[in-house]
């Protein structure tokens, strides 16, 4: 999938997302692959520079490290799985659909990596490789293929959660320290690059703490977006999206995002998300459905070195402990922070009512502080679930969903069943003045699935609205056919019901 933005200003475009450089125009792109139907060509601007690219030599390993590299990839393939996605592409060129209130278009399909880190199918990939997805799809390192359900996602660091239901026990990556990680780091990328699957290659760790601006293309987004990629030039290509950067003990230590090219293509230089963010983003999305993000409450001068304050929030942590505009922050619990990246990244991994230690410098005097961090409100408190991001967990009843929608539904009769050789989906019964028959739905209609998930009764459609209602969607696509067998397919908006 490409995203193109063009810097400084940010302006959301198809294609892929540029940065400016001295001398070359470099291409950033997202690095998880979509069927040539949907790529465009990326946005470039002519450089003046005659310069030749470099030629980027490939990391020789000794023979010490080449024994290393054989045990990192056997520790660590297996657990890579190979994503793939199923998208709606609308169709502007029929207007007799949209002027029915019908969905037209065509499918796009999409594919990328992700990481293994439950032996009950819990896996981590990246937001823009499932992002508008209707199905998901997960194939492990046996061949064995599952319909991924997506736990949730969160779009300021790039990482989403799926899980799939297997019959045994699934290889599992170990989470690796990213904070010690080192400059100079030998490590190996694992992913599904142009569809080769378990795919493996080596490079180094070049830099840390990588602001990219690679997540500022979106204006609507509400929190600040966390980024201190880990740069290597471990052979990355479109696909390995959502695979692992792991260390020479097969530990995941990143989460392959981008690479910085002139091609579209591997050009020397590629981004992980590191483990440190990754473990607490998977946590959080898994226990409360969303990331617990935590604050200081300070403000950054974004033109001085390192990170100096400009001002504190009233209320905010950083004041209450006593930290003034002019402070110089030097590390967040022993960890040294001389980038505002690098500090995102400590505040990261932890929630609102932590207690951080925060090393400051204020003049030539150096001393400790204990800051309360905050969630977004200046309270030291959780994130409590709003009505529009409802736990995945919590389903409506579906007396609610039918009211709300003006529709009757029940599980689909086992004569139908058999004769269109289904093996599930709910039938509606009746129509009232609602969003269903708005959209030209009639009685009989079968819903086979909603968004791209499989619909076998009526506890699917309450999943998929919890769903849709914690991820802040406003519609949902519901597929299906008639029992005459003509398919159809129109957008309803979530309902606003309560668990």
């Amino acid at each position: 999938m490409y995203k193109t933005m063009k810097s400084p200003l940010f302006l959301p475009l198809m294609g892929g997302v540029t940065l400016f450089s001295l001398g070359v125009t470099t291409t950033l792109t997202l690095v998880s692959r979509e069927s040539s139907a949907l790529e465009s060509t990326p946005v470039r601007l002519t450089s003046t520079s005659t310069a030749a690219s470099p030629n980027w030599p490939a990391p020789v390993a000794t023979t010490a490290g080449g024994d290393a590299f054989v045990h990192a990839a056997a520790a660590s393939v297996d657990a890579v799985v190979h994503v793939q996605t199923a998208s709606l592409v609308s169709d502007q060129s029929n207007p007799w659909l949209s002027m029915l209130g019908m969905a037209g278009g065509r499918i796009a399909q999409g594919s990328g990596s992700g990481v293994l880190i439950d032996e009950a199918g819990v896996i981590v990939t990246n937001h823009h490789v499932i992002q508008g997805a209707r199905e998901v799809r997960v194939n492990t390192s046996d061949g064995e293929s599952h319909v991924a359900r997506v736990v949730g996602s969160d779009p300021s660091t790039d990482l989403a959660v799926l899980a799939i239901e297997a019959d045994r026990p699934l290889p599992v990556m170990t989470m690796g320290n990213s904070d010690k990680v080192q400059v100079g780091e030998w490590v190996l990328a694992v992913g599904n690059p142009l569809n080769l699957t378990s795919t493996v290659t080596a490079g180094i760790v070049s830099a840390k703490g990588r602001n990219i601006r690679l997540l500022e293309a979106d204006a609507s987004r509400e929190v600040f977006p966390v980024e201190s990629f880990l740069q290597t030039d471990a052979a990355v290509n479109p696909g390995n999206s959502g695979g692992a950067l792991v260390n020479l003990e097969g530990q995941l230590i990143g989460i392959n995002t981008a690479i910085a090219s002139q091609t579209g293509s591997y050009a020397g230089y590629s981004f992980a998300i590191p483990s440190s963010i990754v473990a607490k983003v998977v946590k959080d999305i898994r226990e409360f459905g969303r990331v617990q993000r935590a604050y200081m409450g300070i403000q950054v001068q974004s033109r001085e070195p390192g990170v100096v304050v400009a001002s504190t929030s009233p209320g905010g942590g950083a004041r209450e402990a006593g930290i003034e505009g002019g402070d110089r922050i030097l590390a967040i619990n022993g960890i040294d922070v001389g980038s505002f990246p690098s500090l995102q990244e400590q505040l990261s991994k932890h929630r609102p009512g932590d207690e951080v230690r925060v090393k400051m410098q204020r003049g030539q005097t150096r001393r400790d502080v204990v800051v309360t961090l905050t969630n977004r409100h200046g309270a030291p408190t959780l994130n409590p679930m709003s009505s529009n991001t409802k736990s995945p967990n919590a389903a409506p009843q579906m007396k609610q969903l039918e009211a709300a929608w003006g529709v009757a539904l029940i599980p689909i009769p086992d004569r139908i069943r058999e004769n269109l050789q289904l093996r599930g989906g709910v039938m509606v019964t009746d129509l009232r003045n609602g969003a269903w028959a708005q959209q030209g739905i009639r009685k009989g209609f079968i819903v086979l699935r909603i968004d791209g998930s499989p619909v076998t009764g009526l506890q699917d459609v309450e999943r998929a609205v919890a769903r849709a209602a914690h991820g802040n969607e406003e519609g949902l696509l519901i597929e299906g056919m008639y029992p005459d067998g003509s398919r159809g397919f129109a957008g309803v908006a979530v309902p606003d019901v309560k668990p």
